[in-house]
């Protein structure tokens, strides 16, 4: 049996509240493509990495390994592995492309509107995979918002940038690699938390990136201070700010809106990198923005979105597991998981 994406059952969530985080949280993911740029101006792409997983990595390890013993909760080394792989293509393999196109010049906010499409091929590519269903009016907000991020996309393109033809494609391959880490994690048969999931991805992207960095001959961090404001940056704004409200808002909203959302983060980041570096806005590039607004009204506004409809299995389940309808389902109902999109830091 399909079911909706919408919003776990018996999660109450206050305008006023939602409607801050919200805002906060497109702020805070934003920052991301905007610290890339800040980064990339001093350091290669695998120096900056390198340098922005490896203080995570040194402290998200021990505090998820003493909760995890005080739990008494020790992940087995086949969730390990699968949530290694996980990281390699959220992180790893998406935010290689991210800070490559940019670092060529291909603007922040183009590169941020492909991210914001990626729910959409998800849903489109994984839906019949995994048993997920958006309904009609959900389907148009979201085809809504794919044509809003399409109208800012050909607004950079066809201003005087000076990063070549080929560079476009880069961050496809990277919202590509998201659309994989989705299906892995949505087929994962056991849920893993929020904070253990945050310390593998980022200590897996560690390892990667300080190999890739010691081979390139690029590991050692420059000693311009702006270099170390953009780590700072990317660490408390991008990982702590976006990959922390994206789980609270996932827990308030549901993963429809959240996903929705992502469409207003690349006409956000292309005014940001206009002001910040003097990136092209134009008209269509605000009519972009309008567009992306619109589609959160039309999925936000949508009935039925309030609460998702539990499956056959999950039916018989008793307790708060049952009740939170989020990674809280047994073995035996993992295909039927309202698992979110994955996330990169």
């Amino acid at each position: 049996m399909t079911k909706q994406i919408g919003i776990p059952v018996g999660v109450r969530a206050h305008p006023a509240v939602t409607v801050g985080l919200s805002a906060l949280f497109v702020a805070c993911w934003s920052s991301g493509f905007i610290g890339a740029k800040l980064g990339a101006g001093d350091a290669e792409v695998t120096t900056v990495l390198m340098w922005r997983f490896l203080p995570l990595a040194l402290v998200l390890l021990p505090v998820a390994w003493f909760s995890a013993r005080r739990r008494a909760t020790m992940p087995t080394s086949r969730t390990l592995a699968r949530q290694a792989v996980i990281g390699v293509l959220s992180q790893s393999g998406y935010l290689l492309t991210v800070y490559w196109a940019i670092g060529i010049g291909v603007n922040t906010g183009t590169t941020a509107l492909v991210d914001g499409i990626q729910p959409l091929v998800a849903a489109a590519l994984l839906g019949p995979l995994l048993g997920v269903a958006v309904s009609g009016r959900q389907w148009i907000g979201l085809v809504l918002g794919l044509g809003g991020v399409a109208i800012v996309t050909a607004a950079d393109a066809g201003s005087d940038s000076a990063a070549p033809w080929w560079s476009y494609a880069i961050p496809f391959v990277g919202m590509l690699s998201l659309v994989a880490a989705t299906f892995v994690e949505q087929r994962s048969p056991a849920a893993v938390s929020p904070l253990r999931g945050l310390a593998i991805h980022c200590s897996t992207s560690a390892i990667v990136f300080t190999m890739l960095a010691l081979a390139g001959g690029h590991a050692t961090p420059p000693g311009d201070i702006a270099f170390w404001r953009a780590m700072v940056w990317l660490v408390v704004l991008s990982t702590f700010g976006g990959y922390g409200l994206y789980w609270i808002l996932l827990r308030r909203v549901g993963v429809t809106r959240v996903n929705t959302l992502m469409f207003l983060i690349a006409p956000v980041t292309a005014v940001w990198g206009a002001v910040m570096f003097g990136e092209s806005f134009t008209v269509v590039t605000a009519l972009g923005l309008a567009v992306g607004i619109a589609a959160v009204t039309v999925v936000t506004a949508a009935p039925g979105v309030g609460r998702s409809r539990p499956s056959g299995a999950q039916r018989g389940v008793r307790g708060p597991r049952a009740a939170a309808g989020v990674a809280g389902s047994s073995r035996s109902t993992a295909p039927h998981r309202n698992t979110p999109r994955t996330a990169s830091c």
